[in-house]
């Protein structure tokens, strides 16, 4: 079965290389990613523009919109991503920079990092955000849930926040990074409701592969289990990773796990091409 990754991170940020050499044990490089993508069938990953800077690291108001992607000067041809937005840098020069960012061909969608920043999905500030959004055809990726660091504001992320946008802006196709974790029953409500809302399931547990398999048959999982049925819409579920928060075929055994067989093709695979539109050319489909 071929899988991409929706989620996941090809960016020069320092507590990345942190987790990965103390937690999940990965190899974050460029190298690295190319060799789990061939171990695991993998045949694209979606990464998340991100940026850092020397004196706040992320989140920072002072990065630069659109953020991308930094970690190697040699970005591997099975990696495509999507522009970062820091809305304290949101102004006219930076939206024309954008929209002139997300006309490249590996640009397939835009990242908005909810809870790292204070605002709300909703705030204006994020309106000529959809607006490009929609003109270009362009899915709009939500950070929800637990944030990966302590400056985070947990209430910004909340992803009953998204309903709001969903209904606002029906012409853009959304998607909600985690499944809203862990407030996953309320992400999965706003999923069942609004059909232009999608969600990845990436990010649920950080460490590495003994890690992931303690947790598996726990009931570490069993909000997420709840939610999934309840949600019952794996035609609007997306695998990702978060790599490097996890090795990637480890990761795929809890996905399989948690999701019924006949769905395996359309969470791994096909959902993927449909939030993304952008990704079919190298997919050659």
């Amino acid at each position: 079965m071929k899988i991409i990754d929706a989620h996941l991170h090809f960016s020069n940020i320092n507590s990345f290389f942190q987790t990965a050499d103390e937690m999940s044990k990965v190899n974050y490089s460029s190298e690295g990613i190319v060799k789990e993508f061939e171990d695991a069938n993998v045949v694209l990953g979606i990464a998340m523009g991100l940026t850092e800077t020397s004196n706040q690291g992320f989140p920072s108001k002072y990065a630069q919109t659109p953020m991308g992607i930094d970690l190697s000067s040699s970005i591997p041809p099975s990696i495509v991503y999507c522009a970062g937005v820091n809305p304290y840098t949101l102004t006219n020069e930076s939206l024309r920079m954008l929209e002139k960012e997300v006309q490249k061909p590996h640009v397939v969608g835009i990242k908005i990092y909810l809870g790292y920043y204070p605002f709300y999905a909703y705030d204006d500030v994020y309106k000529p955000v959809y607006k490009i959004a929609a003109k270009y055809g362009l899915p709009v990726v939500f950070h929800t849930g637990d944030t990966y660091s302590e400056r985070g504001l947990l209430k910004y992320s909340h992803p009953l926040t998204l309903d709001e946008v969903a209904v606002e802006h029906r012409d853009v196709t959304f998607m909600m990074a985690h499944f809203g974790d862990p407030w996953v029953l309320d992400g999965a409500e706003v999923v069942y409701k609004n059909s232009n809302m999608y969600a990845d399931l990436s990010g649920w547990l950080v460490g590495t592969k003994q890690d992931i398999e303690k947790h598996i048959n726990s009931n570490f999982l069993d909000h997420i289990r709840h939610a999934l049925t309840f949600c019952d819409r794996y035609d609007k579920l997306l695998f990702g990773t978060d790599w490097p928060l996890a090795p990637i075929q480890a990761y795929i055994d809890l996905v399989k796990e948690l999701v019924p067989e006949q769905h395996h093709e359309d969470v791994f695979y096909h959902n993927a091409i449909k939030v993304f539109p952008k990704i079919k050319p190298f997919l050659n489909v």
